[in-house]
């Protein structure tokens, strides 16, 4: 919940700041989720990109997760973060 000025600055800064550098830098195991149906947040300009990006990068998707997966698929996506992190 904010201000609408609030949701378009931070939309604005993350969409204008070139974060390549700041993710070739990332060494360890990075885990790269994005829900296949996000309609806010093209996979092709963000997830694919990244993953290219990072030097130990793991991209899973979801058919069918929207935007908003981490809190509508919260137990897929909880338990997918858990083995990846016990791996």
């Amino acid at each position: 919940m904010g201000s609408a000025k609030a949701h378009y600055e931070g939309i604005k800064a993350f969409s204008e700041t070139d974060q390549t550098e700041d993710l070739k830098s990332i060494t360890i195991p990075t885990l790269v989720l994005h829900g296949e149906d996000d309609q806010i947040v093209p996979i092709a300009d963000s997830a694919l990109k990244s993953v290219e990006l990072l030097a130990n990068g793991t991209l899973k998707t979801y058919p069918g997760f929207s935007h908003g997966m981490l809190t509508v698929n919260a137990e897929v996506l909880n338990a997918d973060l858990l083995a990846f992190a016990e791996r």
